[in-house]
C-alpha cells in the first residue's frame, strides 16, 4: 500500500535511526558520540573488522563508507532483514505507538493477491519435493547422486522433480482449490497456442528459487532427456519473479559471509558463479557464501545486490573459450560502476572445469586456490587487452594505448578513474621498455606521461573525435563538427550535445520521472535555456503526477513557448545520430541513455569544480612559497585541464549512441543509418 509523505515523516522523526539500526550492530565505543546521535560500528552489510558503518540521528540515515550502502529506516529493514516496505512501515510505526493509516483497498487487494500466488510456488515446491522421492523420481534420484548430492543437500536447497506429464502439477494444485488464473500468474502453466494450458516444466529436476525474503518465486529446471530443446529452463517474468534482479542463493549466501566475517578468516566476500549445480556443489564441500545468475550473463542489478552483500565480490568464471568471453563481458558491466571501495575480483578456473567438477573430483582445497588467485578488475582489463597481440610497431602501440583510454574513460568515479589512468600509464611504460620488438630488439623506454591522459595526449584525442567517426559529420574539419554539434565555446545558442540528450530524453521518456523525480529535480543544466525549460518541465510533471504523459508534457510546455525549443533539440540528437534519444527509442535504451548522459553530466561538473578547487591550492601553494606541492598541483591540474578539453572535443558524448543496436519500437536501424 502507498503511505502519505507526511505519516511516514512522523514515524521517522519519532525514532531514532540508531533505534533502529542498533538492533543489528554493535556500537563501537572510541568512535560513537552518543549525546551527539552519531553512531560507528562494523558494517552489517558486508564484513569488516573496522567500524566504517555511521549512523546520524540528526539526519536520520546511515552510510557506510566502505561498501557504500546508504537508506533510512525503511530501506535498513527492507535491504538488511528482508521486510517488504509495508511491513518495515509497520514495524517503525510500532516502534513510534503511532497508528497505521487506512489501507488502500486496492493496494490491500494487490498485496493480497501476490501473498496468494507464495502460497502457490509453495505449494508447488512441496508438490515437485514429493515427485522426487516417488518411483517416478528414480531417475531424477540417480542422477543427482551421481552428481555427487547428499540428502542433506538435496534438502537444503528443496530441490524436486517435475514428473514426464502435460498436467500432474496442474491437476494436483486444482485439487487443492488453487484457480487456472494463479497457476498462470505464477508462470506454472502454459498456452503455446492450444486451448487448454499445460505445465511448463516436465520431467525436470527442479530448482527452487528464493527471494530476499526466502520465499518461493520461481524455478529452475533441469531436464533429463537429451533431446529436451533446453537443458534449463526458468520460470518466466512473473509478479512475483523478475530474472535480472535475482541471484540464486542471494540470501543464504548473505548469511554467510556475514558469518564468516565475524570469524577468524577474513572471508566474508561474495562468489558469483555461473550455475545452480556450481552453487550447491560449493555448499555441499563448506563454500555457503555462492551465488548464481539466473541462467543468463550477469546484469547491472545482479551487481548492485553483490554490491550490497559485499565491497568486492568475486566474479568465478570456467577457463574455456565461453567462460572467458562472459569474465569480460562482466568486466565491461563492473567499469563505469567501480569507485572507492567497490570492485571486483575474477577467478579463472582451469580449462574445461566448473566448480561443480572441480569439487566434486578434487575437494575443496583446489577451489580454495583459484579463489586466493582471483585478479583485480585492472588486471583483467589489461591481460584482455594484451593477451596474445603483437606490438612490433609504433601504430599497434598507439592503438593499444588509445584502446585503454577509451576503455577506462567509462568510469564514473573521478578519483578512480584517475588512478585506473596512472596505472594504466605504469603498466604501459613498462610494457614497452621491455623487448618486444621482432627478433627480440630492445626498443628505448616508453616516454612516461606522453598519451593516457599524461601531457601529448590531447593530440589524439582530437583524432579520435575527428573524421574517423561516421555520420553525418564525417569529412568535416574538427572544428566544423563540433560547431554543427553545438559543443564549441561562443556556440551558446544551444546547449551542449550532452545536456541535450539528457533532457529531450526524459522529455520523451516521462516515465522516467516518475522513477528518477527527485534526481531529475536537481539537475543543474549550464545552458541557459535550459535552466528555464527545466523550471517548466518540473512543475507540468509535477501537476500531472501518476498519470503524466510525453502529449501532456508537450502540451504544457508548447503552451508556455518551449514548442521551437523541443524542436531544435530533437534535431540536434537526430543530425547527431543518437536515436536513443527520440521518442521511438524503446523505454530501455532511453533508460540506459538517461543513466549514461546524467554520468557524464555529473562528471563534467565534477572536473570543472576540480579544477576550480586545484587553481585556489596551486594559487595558494605559490603565494607561500610551498615549493613541494606546487609541482605536483601544476600536474594534477593538467591531467583535469586535458581531460576537460578531452570532453569537450569529443563529437559522439556518449559512447556507443553513434552505432547503437536499433531497438526502435520495434523498428530496427540500418547500419547506414546509425553511421
Amino acid at each position: 500500500m502507498r503511505f502519505p509523505n507526511t505519516f511516514l515523516d512522523e514515524i521517522r522523526d519519532r525514532v531514532p535511526i540508531s533505534a533502529v539500526v542498533g538492533r543489528r550492530v554493535t556500537w563501537d565505543r572510541k568512535k560513537t558520540n552518543v549525546p551527539r546521535g552519531d553512531y560507528w560500528a562494523c558494517c552489517p552489510f558486508h564484513g569488516e573488522k573496522s567500524p566504517s558503518f555511521h549512523c546520524e540521528d540528526k539526519k536520520g540515515r546511515y552510510h557506510c563508507f566502505g561498501c557504500g550502502v546508504s537508506g533510512d529506516h525503511f530501506r535498513f529493514l527492507t535491504e538488511l532483514e528482508g521486510l517488504s516496505f509495508p511491513e518495515a512501515v509497520q514495524q517503525i510505526a510500532d516502534m513510534a505507538g503511532v497508528a497505521m493509516p487506512q489501507p488502500d483497498p486496492q493496494a490491500e487487494k494487490r498485496e493480497k493477491e501476490r501473498t496468494t500466488l507464495l502460497d502457490v510456488m509453495e505449494m508447488a515446491t512441496r508438490f515437485f519435493q514429493d515427485q522426487l522421492q516417488t518411483a517416478v523420481g528414480a531417475k531424477a534420484r540417480a542422477y543427482l547422486r551421481d552428481r555427487g548430492l547428499t540428502a542433506k543437500t538435496i534438502e537444503t536447497f528443496r530441490l524436486g522433480y517435475a514428473p514426464e506429464s502435460r498436467n500432474a502439477l496442474k491437476e494436483h494444485l486444482a485439487s487443492k482449490g488453487v484457480l487456472k488464473e494463479q497457476m498462470e500468474a505464477c508462470g506454472l502453466v502454459i498456452h503455446e497456442n492450444v486451448p487448454v494450458s499445460y505445465d511448463r516444466f516436465r520431467d525436470r529436476i527442479m530448482f527452487p528459487i528464493l527471494s530476499s525474503r526466502e520465499k518461493v518465486i520461481a524455478f529452475g529446471g533441469r531436464a533429463m532427456s537429451p533431446d529436451a530443446p533446453a537443458k534449463y529452463l526458468n520460470s518466466n517474468e512473473t509478479e512475483l519473479f523478475h530474472k535480472g534482479n535475482v541471484l540464486y542463493n542471494f540470501t543464504r549466501a548473505r548469511r554467510a559471509a556475514q558469518g564468516a566475517a565475524k570469524g577468524a578468516e577474513d572471508s566474508g566476500t561474495i562468489i558469483a558463479v555461473e550455475g545452480y549445480m556450481d552453487v550447491i556443489a560449493l555448499h555441499q564441500a563448506g563454500v555457503e557464501n555462492a551465488v548464481a545468475p539466473l541462467g543468463t550473463a550477469l546484469t547491472e542489478n545482479q551487481l548492485e545486490l553483490l554490491w550490497r552483500m559485499t565491497p568486492q565480490p568475486v566474479l568465478c568464471f570456467d577457463g574455456d573459450g565461453a567462460g572467458i568471453r562472459a569474465a569480460n563481458r562482466a568486466a565491461d558491466l563492473a567499469l563505469p560502476h567501480i569507485r572507492p571501495g567497490r570492485s571486483v575480483r575474477f577467478a579463472l578456473l582451469p580449462d574445461g572445469k566448473d566448480p561443480d567438477d572441480l569439487v566434486r573430483h578434487e575437494g575443496r582445497a583446489p577451489f580454495d586456490k583459484v579463489m586466493a588467485q582471483a585478479k583485480p578488475l585492472a588486471e583483467m582489463i589489461w591481460s584482455r587487452e594484451t593477451a596474445g597481440a603483437n606490438f612490433d610497431t609504433p601504430e599497434k602501440r598507439a592503438e593499444l594505448e588509445a584502446r585503454l583510454k577509451q576503455i577506462v574513460s567509462v568510469i564514473a568515479d573521478e578519483n578512480v578513474r584517475r588512478h585506473y589512468q596512472q596505472d594504466m600509464r605504469d603498466r604501459l611504460n613498462g610494457f614497452f621498455s621491455v623487448g618486444r620488438m621482432n627478433g627480440g630488439e630492445r626498443r628505448q623506454p616508453y616516454q612516461q606521461g606522453r598519451g593516457f591522459g599524461g601531457r601529448g595526449g590531447s593530440q589524439g584525442g582530437q583524432q579520435r573525435g575527428g573524421a574517423q567517426r561516421g555520420g553525418p559529420s564525417a569529412g568535416l574539419g574538427v572544428s566544423d563538427r563540433l560547431a554543427r554539434s553545438g559543443m564549441v565555446r561562443g556556440h551558446q545558442d544551444l546547449p551542449t550535445l550532452r545536456e541535450t540528450v539528457l533532457a529531450l530524453t526524459i522529455v520523451n521518456h516521462p516515465q522516467l520521472l516518475l522513477e528518477e523525480y527527485d534526481e531529475i529535480a536537481s539537475i543543474d543544466f549550464d545552458n541557459r535555456d535550459l535552466q528555464r525549460f527545466w523550471s517548466a518541465v518540473l512543475p507540468a510533471a509535477a501537476t500531472a503526477g501518476p498519470h503524466l504523459s510525453r502529449d501532456y508534457l508537450v502540451e504544457r510546455l508548447s503552451a508556455e513557448g518551449f514548442e521551437a525549443l523541443i524542436t531544435s533539440l530533437d534535431q540536434q540528437v537526430r543530425n547527431a545520430r543518437l536515436w536513443i534519444a527520440t521518442v521511438q527509442a524503446a523505454p530501455e535504451d532511453a533508460r540506459e541513455g538517461y543513466r549514461q548522459a546524467l554520468s557524464l553530466h555529473k562528471r563534467t561538473k565534477a572536473l570543472r569544480f576540480q579544477k576550480i578547487e586545484l587553481e585556489r591550492e596551486l594559487a595558494a601553494a605559490t603565494e607561500v612559497g610551498d615549493e613541494d606541492n606546487v609541482e605536483p598541483l601544476l600536474r594534477a591540474l593538467q591531467e583535469v585541464q586535458m581531460e576537460i578539453q578531452r570532453m569537450e572535443n569529443q563529437e559522439a558524448i556518449i559512447d556507443g549512441f553513434g552505432v547503437m543496436s536499433g531497438r526502435v519500437k520495434g523498428v530496427a536501424v540500418s547500419q547506414s543509418a546509425s553511421g
